[in-house]
């Protein structure tokens, strides 16, 4: 009997399962899962690699003392979003109510790969480059539009996943994501690759998890 793999849904109740009955170390796997994902989201809110780091953190700290309150009605990936999503939007209000001005930069040096792949020096640049085109045109696009752009295109969530994380109807999604291709359509060519929006190297993965578990207290 031929046996499906499992889903990603699958696996990640399977791992707060494991986490909740004790292997807190397994807590790492679920944040790993996870990464690239909240660091897109929370760049197209903040546009501050370091600040979105450190909401990253908030949002696992939050998700592990609140792990038995997860029901797993939706996906653990479309609740970790909506409080990434709630502490990007607090950070928001406070520099606001502090009249605090970012004038902070994305991080241009970006880490060999993982992989150890070499490029040629042409290639980098063109990357580089084309990634960057692709940042600065979605930062001009209002949030709750570049909100849904990234979610649907770059993450490849479907319309339903995205609604729910973002809490809003199915039908203003799609209005959303029109509106967004149609205001990029102007600034970028239609041809981007999505690896390239807001990377998330290993080394940044690295750091976010390491910080998380020691302030949990998990080795």
């Amino acid at each position: 009997m031929t046996t499906l793999p499992q889903t990603d849904i699958e696996i990640d109740n399977e791992l707060i399962s494991k986490v909740l009955a004790g292997e807190e170390r397994l807590y790492e796997q679920l944040m790993r899962r996870h990464n690239a994902r909240l660091f897109r989201i929370g760049m197209t809110m903040l546009d501050n690699d370091m600040d979105v780091e450190d909401m990253m953190q908030n949002t696992y700290i939050n998700a592990y003392h609140n792990l038995d309150k997860f029901r797993k009605e939706s996906a653990f990936g479309t609740w970790l979003t909506r409080i990434m999503i709630n502490e990007c939007s607090q950070l928001l209000k406070k520099k606001s109510r502090s009249g605090s001005e970012d004038i902070s930069v994305l991080d241009d040096h970006h880490p060999a790969n993982a992989a150890g792949i070499k490029e040629s020096p042409v290639a980098k640049v063109i990357d580089k480059e084309l990634g960057r085109v692709m940042e600065l045109a979605l930062l001009q696009i209002p949030e709750k539009y570049r909100l849904v752009f990234v979610m649907r295109e770059v993450e490849g969530l479907n319309v339903a996943a995205t609604a729910a994380a973002l809490n809003i109807s199915t039908v203003n999604v799609k209005v959303r994501y029109v509106r967004a291709r149609l205001m990029l359509r102007g600034k970028i060519s239609d041809y981007y690759k999505n690896d390239l929006v807001f990377p998330f190297h290993l080394i940044r993965c690295d750091r976010v998890v390491n910080h998380v578990l020691d302030k949990l207290g998990i080795r």
